[in-house]
């Protein structure tokens, strides 16, 4: 190696070394915002889309999130119609009948959907009756209560108990197989 090419090879290992400790002692520390904070830019508003639903409502469940609680409507088929928003009370359609529905506030889920086949035999596992719930929220941190309210004329009501009016989002998921899901979501605080 020629005189000229080791005095270049060692200016530039002397930057590179001196650029090492400078870069390393400016850059930024960075924290994961995932362990700080939630990402639930959600409302409280009426979430909705007017479809005439599909297949019949054939379960609910539940399930506990970092930053949200789930409510789960498993529908037998496409397309979803439903209706989410806040209510005073929920209450049994056909009849106007208040149905408890545990909770310092109380969301009202309407699905385009029955709760029962052509013969009129319900579809939902297991089978519920007003005021009933059908879901066990113990222990969750937004969810106080899910109760079946009734089904009428093509259309299943039920009550949503929550710990404070806290913004929720409703969204549709396909499966399983030839059906799909309603996915209600509520945060366990305003972020």
């Amino acid at each position: 190696m020629s005189r000229a090419a080791r005095q270049l090879l060692t200016a530039v290992l002397a930057c590179t070394a001196v650029a090492l400790p400078v870069t390393a002692a400016t850059a930024p520390t960075v924290v994961p915002s995932a362990a700080t904070a939630c990402d639930t830019p959600w409302g409280s508003t009426v979430e909705r889309v007017d479809e005439m639903g599909g297949g019949p409502l054939t379960e609910v469940r539940t399930g506990r999130h970092d930053c949200f609680d789930r409510v789960v409507y498993t529908l037998a088929g496409p397309p979803v119609g439903y209706y989410v928003e806040y209510v005073d009370q929920v209450t049994q359609d056909g009849s106007g009948k208040v149905i408890p529905v545990p909770g310092d506030a109380r969301l009202l889920v309407r699905l385009r959907h029955p709760a029962y086949d052509n013969s009129g035999t319900q579809t939902l596992v297991p089978p519920a009756t007003a005021g009933q719930p059908v879901a066990d929220v113990t222990g969750y941190e937004a969810l106080r209560s899910v109760v079946y309210a009734s089904s009428f004329e093509g259309d299943t009501v039920l009550g949503v108990g929550v710990r404070a009016r806290l913004p929720f989002r409703a969204l549709v998921l396909d499966g399983p197989g030839g059906g799909a899901r309603l996915v209600l979501d509520v945060a366990h605080r305003w972020t």
